[in-house]
Parts: structure tokens; sequence; C-alpha cells
């Protein structure tokens, strides 16, 4: 057997176990790669960095468990730069499987970390069927298409949502999305009704935003985990304080980056291994000669 056929026919569990390796690493060992930032991220994130404690930021959770890994960190990381710049939060879940649970998880980990007040800082509307219909209602009057919170309080008797009665006291709508809920906000809501949007989908959706995106019925895409470790990076480079919060998708494309270049490399292994071997068969048969 020659040299190439031997390193070509290596046990594929070696290459699993490479794989694993460079996995793990990243998680033990944090690596820090650079994340460069694109503008469409920078774009949502300078327009929250523009807003005070006057604004309000609508947050809509529309995803389930399974698009957790890529959206969790985009929701925690836009709850961490508002209540860091004291922005106010509406939070909804349009999503039906698992969009409730979602948004508890993320207002659980992220609001014990700061002196806010449930009500007046921010406000958890639940969860609604119907989709357009309540970004449709919401634009009349929130309340119409959330008469009460999740805890079962009017909104009536919410301070922040005193205030806020519809889009107009909205400063900008951010729809973290799998499905076809991203397009609604943006051709509904931001067309419809002029709010302003921004949505934050997972890699395998985020191209299809970019048209709503460069029609200007978006400010801002972030696209999966990258996207969410690009927004990371933007609020640890503002707030040094949030560094070491403000790293789960940082992190995690530590590990992305890492494994995809041991499948590169095994890529490119393979390709020349086959070119040794065809190589050394085409010799072989020119040493025996025609029959």
């Amino acid at each position: 057997m020659s040299d190439a056929q031997q390193v070509g026919g290596i046990d594929r569990r070696w290459v699993y176990l490479l794989v694993a390796v460079g996995a793990l690493l990243p998680v033990l060992i944090p690596m820090g790669l650079p994340i460069l930032t694109t503008p469409a991220v920078e774009a949502l994130f300078q327009r929250v960095e523009s807003f005070g404690p006057q604004d309000v930021l609508m947050l809509s959770f529309d995803y389930g468990p399974s698009s957790a890994p890529e959206l969790d960190p985009m929701a925690d990381a836009i709850l961490r730069h508002c209540f860091t710049r004291g922005v106010r939060v509406v939070v909804l879940a349009l999503f039906p499987l698992g969009g409730p649970n979602m948004a508890q998880g993320s207002l659980d980990r992220v609001t014990g970390e700061f002196s806010v007040e449930e009500g007046r800082d921010f406000v958890y509307l639940g969860y609604k069927d119907g989709a357009q219909a309540v970004m449709r209602r919401m634009a009349e009057d929130i309340s119409a298409a959330f008469p009460r919170d999740h805890r079962g309080i009017p909104l009536k008797e919410i301070p922040l949502m005193q205030e806020v009665r519809g889009y107009p006291q909205i400063g900008v709508a951010v729809s973290l999305a799998t499905g076809i809920l991203g397009e609604y906000w943006a051709n509904l809501v931001n067309a419809q009704f002029g709010q302003t949007v921004a949505v934050g989908a997972t890699a395998v959706s985020a191209p299809k935003y970019y048209t709503y995106l460069k029609a200007g019925q978006m400010i801002g895409l972030l696209g999966g985990l990258k996207g969410a470790a690009e927004y990371e990076e933007l609020l640890a480079s503002a707030y040094p304080e949030l560094r070491d919060r403000a790293r789960v998708a940082r992190r995690g494309m530590d590990v992305q980056s890492i494994v995809h270049l041991i499948i590169i490399v095994f890529i490119l292994l393979g390709n020349v291994f086959y070119v040794l071997s065809r190589s050394e068969r085409t010799r072989a048969g020119g040493r025996l000669g025609p029959r």
C-alpha cells in the first residue's frame, strides 16, 4: 500500500475525535478570535446606543427552542444594552412553540444583573396567537391586543404601558425570528405603519432579509451566531464592564471557527491524497504497459 493510500485511509474515528477536541477546547480555554462587525449589525447597535431613558424598544420573541442557540445570545445582548443605557423594553412573544419560554428565560438571565423594576423599566406582555392580526392591532392600541401582561395585571395599571399606547411610542421594534414572522414585521409593521424594525434571524434564514434591509424596510439585521457575536463584541467594546457577560456567542464562534478549520483541512488533505493516489495508479499502469 502506498503512503498516500495509508494516510488517505485514516480511521474516521480519529477525525471525529479531532473535531470533538476542537469543539471542546475553546469552551474550556476561550480563545477570543477576532470578530469583524458588519454594517447591518452596527446599525441596530448604534440605534439603541442613541436611545436614553425616555425611549422604548419592543422585543418580540418569535422563535422556539430549536433556534435558541443562535437567537438567545441576541436577546440577552440587546436586553443588556437597553438596561445599561436605561432604555425601557416592551417584551412579547408571537411564536407558539416555545416563544413565551424563550422570552421568560432571557428576562430571568438578564434582569437579575441590573437594578430594573418590572412595570417601569420593562414589561413582559406574554404570548398572543395571531401574529399579523396582533401586529396590526398593536398599531392602534397595544392594550387592545394584550389587555393584561403575563402576570395578569391590566396594562392600564402598569406605569410603562400608560406611556406606551402604540407604535408611535416605540423607538424600534426588534423581532428575533424563525420562519416567516420576521418578514411580517418588515412588510406589515414597517411598510404599513412606518414603525422602525430590525430582525435577528437564524443563519439559514438571514439571506432572505437582506432584500428588506436594502429596501429600507429594516434598519438592522443580526444573522445567526455570527450576528449575535458581533453585537456582543460591540457591547463589550462600548461597556467593558459587560465584557465577561457578553461572550456566549463569541465563545460559540471560537468553537465554530476551529471546527470549520478542521473540516477545511481534511477536505484539502482528502483532495491531495486523491490526486497522489491517482498519479500512483497512472504510473503503475504505465510500468505494466499494454497487454
